[in-house]
């Protein structure tokens, strides 16, 4: 399925601590349909399913009521492992969902769509690649964790059916601190917005919050360069020792606290340089254009059913 004209297709974007919904009507690419509305934002901190879900409906319920569109195709960016069957399998930052049945609880949301759901950071990747028409790059997106996706020969790799790119689970220090998902030294746990923060905060002796990093890294406070500059390096080496074996053409940087923070992805570009060896430079590492957005463009391109992948889908047209 592609998108018809007067259609309407919903992306939506769950992520470790805010949701995001973003739909577009319209034929023709996502990224050029008719109307593009970013239609709700709202702050999830990881608390009961039961009690997330009833804030998504609700949510849903109201951009109804609002817009009047009924949608044709739903996308779905999630940061939880999903199996074959779209069944939550596991995801440390909100444990209560582990076991839910996601594709039924959309199902039920939305009886007359397709529905499609992926990895945010496979998702993210898509957005990114088709934005600039690449064909080959290396998508990260720092936030709570750090999710990633790759493009090959102009193809999503793995591909949303058969897992995702799990960038923030390669091992960046053997003695490093303990990730979520029981190992030590996972690059999230070196590199995420969580781990800087708790790093600055060891540093500065005081808790910090996301604003005070920011001023005290713009303001070049010691405690903050050493928390930015130590998570910066750790996803340098991430990337350069993907590169080793996917030759992108370039490395892109996303999520919120990534965005967030002026001058993070020059820092990691200036960490990957230094990596280089004699023949095999490091590809350029770049913003991501879509900042903390990518994840939500990647759902909405889902939704319109450009995206060819033999994803896990609902409704009448249904793949399996």
């Amino acid at each position: 399925m592609t998108a018809a004209a007067g259609a309407s297709f919903l992306g939506i974007d769950i992520g470790g601590t805010k949701v995001s919904l973003g739909a577009v009507r319209g034929a023709g690419r996502a990224d050029a349909a008719e109307e593009r509305h970013a239609l709700a934002r709202w702050r999830n901190p990881a608390g009961d399913v039961e009690e997330d879900l009833s804030v998504l409906r609700a949510q849903v319920t109201d951009l109804r009521r609002t817009t009047g569109w009924q949608f044709a195709g739903v996308g779905v960016a999630v940061a939880a492992t999903l199996d074959a069957d779209g069944r939550v399998v596991a995801w440390p930052n909100r444990p209560t969902w582990t076991g839910l049945d996601l594709l039924r609880e959309l199902r039920s949301l939305f009886p007359q769509a397709r529905v499609v759901c992926g990895d945010d950071g496979s998702l993210a990747a898509v957005a990114e690649a088709r934005a600039v028409d690449a064909t080959d790059m290396v998508y990260v997106g720092v936030g709570t964790g750090v999710g990633g996706g790759m493009i090959a020969g102009g193809r999503l790799v793995p591909g949303l059916s058969r897992g995702s790119c799990e960038l923030g689970h390669l091992i960046v220090n053997r003695d490093g601190a303990r990730c979520a998902c029981g190992r030590r030294g996972c690059l999230q746990a070196e590199s995420s917005g969580p781990a800087t923060l708790s790093r600055a905060a060891a540093a500065r002796g005081k808790a910090t919050t996301f604003d005070e990093l920011r001023a005290g890294y713009a303001d070049g406070a010691a405690w903050a360069v050493a928390a930015v500059r130590h998570s910066c390096a750790a996803l340098a080496a991430a990337l350069a020792g993907v590169g080793e074996l996917s030759r992108p053409a370039a490395h892109i940087v996303g999520g919120g606290f990534a965005a967030g923070i002026p001058g993070f992805v020059a820092e990691v570009a200036r960490h990957a340089a230094t990596l280089s060896r004699p023949g095999h430079p490091v590809a350029p590492v770049r913003s991501a254009r879509f900042g903390a957005e990518s994840s939500l463009r990647g759902a909405i391109v889902a939704a319109t059913g450009e995206l060819r992948d033999h994803a896990v889908t609902t409704g009448s047209d249904a793949t399996g």
